[in-house]
């Protein structure tokens, strides 16, 4: 909750002055976007926030889905699935698939993230929910529940459709999302080669191949769409995850990509600014059982900092003069603004470390009376 926060402030306002924002380099793309997964920030973007056409980028959600569909046990990766003539015609980059002959769920995951094969992904949508539409529709919901509010789906595997939409900054957040919440399959999108139906493809992201930081996610591709790629490196203890829509080729989405996230690790450190637990300060409590409540973070905050900078984040508390009893564990009963260089960086809640009851009946009497006096 409190890294959310950080995000949203840092949005608003993120390192307001050059001297504190090392400058970002050119990229040659219709939109881009680097996000720091540790601390939630952006460190770089153009045109996040535009609709593109994500072609096989779709599959990111249908990973996604397959994933949970797996996780809570509506599918088994050892599970024989029986691809449908839908399945078996579908165009464009497929995996191979054969109405004769089933094929397991984790054949299915491998063949739609490294082969990208449009195929696997009508095959598990339709173990999934029945039909492609019914999944576009769950995938669309899906979307909803992960705040992607610039997205749309209207298919599987991101063949082309005017009402299929989404933005480089959605697709940084689903990305983050797959890692965050299913890392016993994010290893599939580091996969260089998969064989099926004795025919090997290669994974297209040229950066697996190139950077051994680099572990995934996905490419994609159409005449209209251009040369998208999502990328994530895990170096140094951060994970960057970076988004390159629109370029002209697939060595050029792989080379502004690289740059990206070359340019994130080179410049930038991600420090923790305070730790789960961690108190600021005491504010005073009437009529309750305690006669104070720390004030702290419920979790880690964590903030990406230009490199060489994070020892010299100062910070402001400012604390409530007084509760009154009953305080919740979590209620914000302070602020901390933290400055770097002169210029804000956010101010973030203090929040309560621990509940206090209300006192007896003589404590909230005597409160009471110290209270007209305060």
């Amino acid at each position: 909750m409190i890294q959310r926060l950080l995000v949203a402030a840092l949005l608003a306002a993120p390192f307001c002055a050059q001297a504190v924002l090392p400058v970002p380099p050119e990229v040659a793309a219709r939109s881009y976007i680097l996000l720091d997964v540790q601390s939630g920030q952006v460190l770089a973007g153009s045109q996040a926030d535009t609709r593109i056409e994500p072609a096989s980028l779709t599959k990111l959600m249908t990973a996604y889905l397959s994933f949970k569909a797996v996780k809570e046990g509506r599918l088994k990766l050892d599970q024989m699935l029986t691809p449908s003539i839908k399945a078996w015609k579908q165009e464009g980059s497929r995996m191979f698939v054969d109405i004769k002959v089933p094929v397991s769920v984790d054949d299915l995951l491998k063949g739609m993230i490294v082969q990208s094969g449009n195929d696997a992904c009508v095959v598990l949508a339709e173990a999934i929910a029945g039909s492609e539409d019914a999944f576009a529709v769950m995938m669309n919901a899906e979307a909803k529940r992960l705040g992607l509010a610039n997205t749309h789906y209207t298919n599987s595997n991101g063949l082309p459709d005017p009402e299929l939409y989404t933005t480089a900054a959605d697709l940084a957040k689903l990305s983050e999302a797959i890692i965050r919440d299913f890392p016993e399959f994010y290893p599939i999108y580091s996969m260089k080669q998969f064989t099926y139906n004795k025919i090997k493809q290669d994974n297209r992201n040229l950066l697996l191949y190139r950077d051994p930081d680099v572990d995934g996610l996905k490419t994609g591709h159409t005449a209209s769409a251009g040369y998208n790629l999502v990328a994530s490196s895990h170096r140094g203890g951060r994970r960057l995850i970076s988004v390159v829509t629109g370029t002209t080729g697939a060595e050029e989405r792989a080379r502004e990509s690289a740059k990206l996230l070359d340019w994130g690790v080179l410049n930038f450190d991600t420090a923790k600014v305070f730790s789960a637990g961690q108190t600021l300060g005491t504010v005073r409590v009437y009529k309750g059982q305690s006669a104070e409540v720390s004030a702290g973070f419920k979790s880690d905050l964590f903030m990406t900092l230009p490199r060489g900078k994070a020892a010299e984040v100062k910070q402001e508390v400012t604390l409530a003069p007084r509760v009154i009893a009953p305080v919740a564990e979590g209620q914000e009963i302070g602020k901390v603004r933290l400055m770097l260089d002169g210029q804000a960086l956010g101010e973030y809640p203090l929040l309560a470390v621990q509940a206090v009851e209300q006192g007896s009946w003589w404590r909230r009497l005597i409160d009471t009376i110290m209270l007209w006096f305060a």
